[in-house]
């Protein structure tokens, strides 16, 4: 297990190259987990049935754009995400993105942990009738995702190609229950109050899958050829992201319930909730774990895999018992703001400024700090938050976008004089 290539500081070989639909099936599942139903819900609860829709379609083709071209340059490099963040941010400051990365993907493995044994909990009690420790349920849901992270990309390829199939009966099902109730029409006749714009709508949709998007390279670096990276962004966040959260919001305005796994409960699909919650926590965490390993072992690389993969399980479980959940909505939108300013950057200099540095010779003798980039970072995501509390000018509505653009024309600007540079040299 030590000498598993997935999680040293090298490129995938050819002979771990897959076809991209397999690569497009993991993708997919983490679509499919109880958090992007969540999601839906929430989105769909705070604003009218119309705004849901542009809320869902706006915040889909944002994370289409940033993990279509993160994916392809993984794809293009053979290197996972935290080896694109060290020669884009340097050693130096890689190894304080990673940091962050890792950390937030815990707060997810958290969230999810605390996802599942309540659900479980609550299946249980309502299904069959019986009271399972909560705790426990943590315990044992986190033993068998980090025993899959273990294994490898493969494992967890295999359940996600399994699994979705059986999610996307689900997900129609869902749907199909719900409008059952009410037709679409009478949905979108319904007048209600806004609870959120729908910027803030926007940024929670980014939110919810962002950090996937960003690290979108750790798994099309596996894939054959780059152009299934594009086909994995399309199918994961415009058609199944789309389709899981337009019908949890679907269900949440014809039933006047905010929890997905009641509402699942009173259309009778039982096993349904089951399902997603067991399927979907187990793929999305043991990618969480797999990825937060990663970053770990690139910004760490003497770190042994095994005893730092079981340790971020158990701090993953820790997190869990801190109820991140409480926060879900928020948690989502600085998230996104937050962390979306890396995607801003890694893609300026991995397109446009330095796209020949992106293979794995750079990392020999790497910069110790790309300065500019972890300013262009920090400034995005600072002036994107005073935006979102008031305190300054927004120049959108919706926050995620503003980190994105502002971290990037700010790289543009402090870095463009390098690619010039690299033009002169060349020539």
């Amino acid at each position: 297990m030590e000498d598993n290539s997935e999680f040293a500081a090298v490129t995938i070989t050819e002979s771990q190259l897959v076809p991209w639909p397999r690569v497009a099936a993991v993708g997919a599942m983490v679509a499919f987990s109880l958090p992007t139903f969540v999601t839906g819900l929430e989105v769909g609860a705070g604003l009218s049935p119309m705004n849901t829709v542009w809320a869902l379609l706006w915040g889909s083709i944002i994370i289409v754009i940033i993990g279509a071209t993160m994916g392809v340059i993984g794809a293009k490099s053979r290197m996972s995400s935290y080896l694109l963040v060290r020669i884009a941010f340097g050693d130096v400051g890689a190894g304080l993105v990673n940091i962050a990365f890792a950390v937030s993907l815990l707060g997810w493995f958290g969230v999810n942990i605390n996802l599942f044994m309540d659900a479980v909990a609550g299946l249980g009690r309502d299904v069959w009738g019986i009271e399972l420790p909560p705790i426990g349920l943590a315990i044992f849901a986190s033993f068998c995702m980090t025993l899959t992270t273990l294994i490898g990309f493969k494992a967890i390829n295999l359940l996600a190609s399994l699994l979705v199939p059986v999610l996307a009966v689900v997900t129609v099902l869902l749907a199909k229950f719900a409008l059952s109730t009410q037709t679409l029409s009478e949905v979108f006749a319904a007048e209600k109050a806004e609870a959120l714009t729908v910027g803030e709508g926007i940024s929670a949709i980014v939110g919810a899958i962002i950090i996937g998007a960003i690290i979108l390279p750790d798994i099309t670096r596996f894939l054959k050829h780059w152009s299934g990276a594009i086909y994995t962004a399309i199918i994961s966040y415009i058609i199944v992201q789309m389709a899981v959260m337009g019908a949890a919001a679907l269900a949440g305005a014809t039933s006047g319930k905010d929890d997905v796994l009641e509402i699942m409960l009173d259309l009778n699909l039982g096993i349904g909730a089951f399902i997603i919650v067991i399927a979907g926590s187990w793929v999305l965490n043991s990618l969480n774990l797999y990825s937060a390993v990663l970053g770990m072992k690139a910004t760490f690389p003497k770190l042994k895999t095994v005893l730092l993969t079981i340790a971020l399980g158990v701090i993953g479980v820790a997190a869990a018992l801190m109820n991140i959940l409480d926060n879900f909505i928020i948690f989502l939108f600085y998230l996104s703001v937050i962390f979306i300013p890396v995607a801003g950057v890694l893609m300026i200099d991995g397109l446009l400024i330095r796209p020949k540095a992106y293979r794995i010779e750079t990392l020999e003798n790497n910069r110790s700090l790309n300065w500019k980039g972890f300013v262009a970072w920090a400034v995005g995501a600072a002036i994107a938050i005073l935006a979102s509390e008031g305190i300054t000018q927004p120049l959108s509505k919706i926050a995620a976008i503003d980190a994105v653009l502002l971290s990037a024309i700010i790289y543009i600007a402090l870095a463009w004089n390098e690619r010039e540079k690299k033009q002169v040299i060349s020539v």
